[in-house]
């Protein structure tokens, strides 16, 4: 719908006034619809939206609950990007599996941090992608420079960043399409009575503790699925594959905690548990990633070697249990 004046205060040129009518038959919710209207989005940003009131719906403020029905008309308005200039770049050490002008791909350590966020906006992922790419700063908008997916703070493993919009916007599609597929291996408390698995349950953020999440009624969160493979068995641990159709936040750590097969090092979703070797964090990690590339459509498959730590646990978990 363009720019224009809004009862929010903008004016012409500060933001973008979209309109959009729901075309399903089955009603859905506000902010699921929305995402999936905006790719190159976080939902946690279009729920902001909705929380700040920039979303209506038949020209009522909209909540992210709200359930659209046919015909319904849905207004967005989008503010302005906030500006990048708070955002230092920093000499931070890289680890790069694949570098051109459209995408790059790391392998990301433990301890760090994907994207800043309020109170956290030094030594991320972005930070030192900014002084690696000078250009990056725009593509995404807010604080997400080129994010296209994240991996949890103490996940290491191959991550894409794009190094334009077009790459972005095609990279993000490629996930939520599933034409992207990531697999991580992880080592888990206990042994899985079968070989092979898949972990079907929606995500959302845990009833009592809320920095935390869990498998909740499929009304109450997002729509989550996570196959895994049985690799080796050591006692009272596991390795594990596994395979993401979805990518919701701590999903894996989420799932094999719902199963009863906590990830290792877990301290959010594990019961605390004498560690057989010391770890930085959760022992994940993302070791293939694949993607079409967002330029030339070639098949590319990533491949990130394993952290030392990791190494040292499957290596203690072999000696001790052979």
């Amino acid at each position: 719908m363009g720019h224009a004046e809004n009862k929010l205060g903008f004016g012409q040129g500060e933001g973008e006034l979209l309109g959009f009518t729901y075309p399903k038959p089955l009603p859905m919710r506000l902010d699921r619809w929305l995402v999936s209207q905006r790719p190159e989005q976080s939902r946690a940003r279009i729920q902001k939206f909705i929380d700040a009131g920039y979303v209506e719906v038949n020209g009522v403020t909209g909540q992210a609950k709200t359930p659209l029905r046919h015909g319904d008309l849905v207004q967005l308005w989008m503010p302005p990007p906030e500006p990048l200039e708070y955002l230092k770049p920093e000499a931070i050490p890289l680890e790069v599996l694949f570098e051109d002008k459209h995408l790059i791909v790391l392998n990301k350590p433990a301890g760090i941090t994907v994207h800043p966020a309020p109170g956290n906006k030094t030594g991320t992922l972005v930070n030192g992608l900014l002084h690696h790419c000078p250009d990056l700063p725009g593509i995404g908008g807010e604080m997400r420079p080129g994010i296209v997916h994240r991996l949890d703070k103490d996940t290491t493993g191959c991550i894409v960043i794009a190094k334009s919009q077009e790459a972005l916007v095609k990279l993000q599609i490629q996930i939520q399409q599933r034409i992207a597929s990531r697999e991580y291996l992880g080592v888990v408390h206990g042994a899985p009575k079968t070989t092979e698995g898949t972990v079907v349950g929606a995500i959302g953020r845990h009833p009592i503790d809320r920095k935390k999440y869990a498998v909740v009624a499929d009304e109450q969160g997002r729509y989550a699925c996570t196959h895994w493979r049985l690799l080796e068995r050591f006692g009272d641990y596991s390795l594990l594959r596994f395979k993401l159709d979805t990518g919701r936040t701590h999903q894996i750590r989420v799932h094999c905690a719902h199963i009863g097969h906590p990830m290792v090092g877990d301290v959010n979703y594990s019961r605390c548990r004498k560690l057989p070797v010391e770890l930085p964090g959760q022992a994940l990690h993302a070791v293939e990633l694949g993607l079409n590339h967002p330029v030339t459509g070639e098949r590319m498959i990533f491949e990130a070697p394993l952290p030392g730590s990791f190494e040292r646990l499957l290596k203690h978990l072999r000696l001790t249990n052979t």
